[in-house]
């Protein structure tokens, strides 16, 4: 029960990260006059990491896309408004269809196919370096309370860096999980009112003490465009303009001071032609001065910087 309870955590954790990446949301929307360039970006990051937590719950339940030589797919039955279509898993593929039903004001529908690159050659998920090629087709999600969606099509990879599991990292005392997303020109289209496109590029890197029973997850920017570097997305907004979003210290997270807390780390929002730049930086005290936090202690919250045109501001925003 415990390692379940542990592996339930890791999940969250994952999906913890776009709320990181998201934390800029209300207060960008009071900054930029349209509120939807970067609100944008923050939304369709949300809803990645949200497919790719599906999509490691349920890789992690099927043995022949796993690499275990036994145990039983138990996903489609636990994620809600989920089924899967086994048919190609012979061949290092399965499809995630999604049947409309709402859960937690979200509706999705569309599909997620995933086929293991150099399966034949005998890759397996939970091996160093294995990749996973992530289609996404018509994958639409609605916000159930209005109706307003956000539908994702193109191709991701998705790689397990270190190798191993939840598993290895729980019980047989692996030092680290580290996976990345990857992937150019994913194609995000908004309410059917304009279509963005969209480079992401993240790492998360997982450890945990069996001793203090915490796990801490960093994530990180991997992108690079011109002679930046560091970029979780960049690419351009559904009206056109040029947008960069930069994690210029990675995040950091733990279970101690949830998902909602971050240690440390700062993102950087960027679209030139708007003259906008939104600074954020986590883990602060109440007068917004970077500290590093001690065991079982958390930062007060996160500095906005904030710059629009000719206007600009400061604010300090608490966690709680």
């Amino acid at each position: 029960m415990k390692t379940k309870n542990l592996l339930l955590a890791a999940s969250c954790m994952f999906i913890a990260i776009s709320v990181t990446f998201t934390s800029c949301k209300k207060k960008e929307d009071k900054v930029d006059e349209s509120g939807q360039a970067s609100s944008d970006s923050r939304q369709a990051i949300s809803e990645n990491d949200a497919s790719i937590d599906d999509i490691n719950k349920t890789v992690s339940d099927y043995p022949l896309m796993h690499g275990r030589t036994s145990g039983s797919a138990q996903s489609a039955a636990t994620i809600c408004g989920l089924s899967v279509d086994t048919t190609g898993s012979y061949m290092g593929t399965i499809k995630l269809n999604y049947n409309g039903t709402t859960c937690n004001n979200r509706t999705r529908t569309g599909s997620v196919r995933l086929t293991i690159i150099n399966y034949t050659s005998g890759q397996r998920w939970k091996m160093i370096g294995c990749q996973m090629k992530v289609e996404y087709l018509a994958y639409r999600v609605t916000r159930a309370s209005d109706g307003e969606y956000v539908e994702l099509n193109g191709i991701q990879t998705l790689t397990n860096v270190s190798g191993g599991t939840w598993w290895d990292l729980f019980i047989n005392n692996q030092p680290n999980l580290v996976s990345s997303v990857t992937g150019t020109n994913l194609s995000v289209n908004f309410n059917g009112a304009g279509t963005a496109s969209y480079n992401i590029n993240r790492k998360f890197t997982y450890t945990y003490n069996p001793t203090t029973i915490v796990l801490t997850c960093v994530g990180e920017g991997i992108g690079t465009s011109g002679s930046l570097s560091n970029l979780e997305n960049f690419g351009t907004t559904r009206d056109g303009d040029l947008f960069t979003s930069q994690v210029t210290t990675p995040i950091v997270w733990n279970t101690t001071c949830g998902s909602w807390a971050p240690l440390s780390g700062q993102l950087v929002i960027k679209v030139p032609s708007r003259g906008l730049v939104l600074d954020c930086l986590f883990g602060v005290n109440s007068s917004g001065t970077s500290i590093a936090v001690g065991s079982n202690q958390c930062a007060y919250g996160w500095k906005l910087d904030w710059t629009f045109g000719p206007n600009n501001g400061t604010k300090t925003i608490g966690y709680w």
